[in-house]
């Protein structure tokens, strides 16, 4: 019966999240085109909306631990749902993603993402996409702020494990921008598919920045090390153990 009521507490959460998208989509979409600004204001606002309505419709409280960076950055962090995406956009000022290109044409998504400089990847082409992306960072073309990129390339369940792929260390490497690592346990509560969202507290920490200037191995085995061992750690707190194999128990 607890898990029959959670999820229809689940269902009517997910519902009012995206009818929310489309009523701030209305709002906010003359006042986007007219001032990029708004388009910002529009994403916070739907981040936060959904991180307030999760705490108290479906028992899903979040929390951003360490400190957001507000300079330009690359935050690579681990990717287990949806709302680890919320939680970071929510937490920087100027948010951008490298996305897979079909998000283009997503209702309201796509026109947002457009809107605040996300990078748009064909899948098999990152390499190409991301020549484009040092070509435009170069030329002072890209939108300044905080280039979020997960170095899995895609989402991945709690507990599960996942090589790391190179295209973040190239972006490290020829931005020369500090990269600043960030782990979650998202995926305990909110998982990749389904409806169910589980009660308890979700959290994105930022870890202290990676300079510019490492090697391509020793940033991506540094990288990999704090990310992994930091979303393990938070896992563990929500009751996820995760074991050296990447098999993981509930206690």
């Amino acid at each position: 019966m607890r898990d029959a009521i959670q999820w229809l507490r689940s269902l009517f959460f997910i519902m009012q999240m995206y009818l929310m998208m489309a009523v701030l989509a209305v709002f906010f979409t003359p006042l986007a085109m007219v001032n990029r600004d708004y388009a910002f204001s529009a994403i916070h606002t739907y981040c936060r909306w959904v991180r307030w309505t999760a705490g108290w419709m479906i028992g899903l409280r979040t929390e951003i631990r360490g400190a957001p960076p507000t300079d330009e950055v690359i935050i690579a962090s681990k990717h287990q749902s949806f709302l680890d995406i919320i939680m970071i956009t929510s937490a920087v000022p100027r948010p951008k993603f490298i996305m897979k290109k079909q998000l283009k044409w997503a209702p309201i998504l796509g026109y947002y993402a457009q809107r605040i400089g996300c990078v748009a990847v064909d899948r098999g082409k990152r390499g190409t996409a991301i020549k484009q992306m040092m070509a435009d960072v170069k030329t002072g073309a890209a939108l300044p702020g905080q280039l979020i990129i997960f170095p899995q390339g895609t989402r991945v369940a709690a507990g599960e494990a996942k090589p790391y792929k190179i295209g973040t260390g190239v972006l490290y490497r020829e931005t020369g921008q500090p990269c600043v690592p960030a782990s979650t346990n998202v995926g305990v509560f909110w998982k990749r598919h389904g409806i169910m969202r589980h009660p308890g507290l979700a959290v994105v920490e930022f870890h202290p920045q990676i300079e510019p200037g490492l090697k391509l191995a020793l940033f991506m085995k540094q990288l990999e090390d704090v990310i992994e061992t930091g979303s393990n750690a938070l896992m563990k707190e929500a009751g996820l153990e995760v074991k050296h194999d990447g098999i993981s128990d509930h206690n």
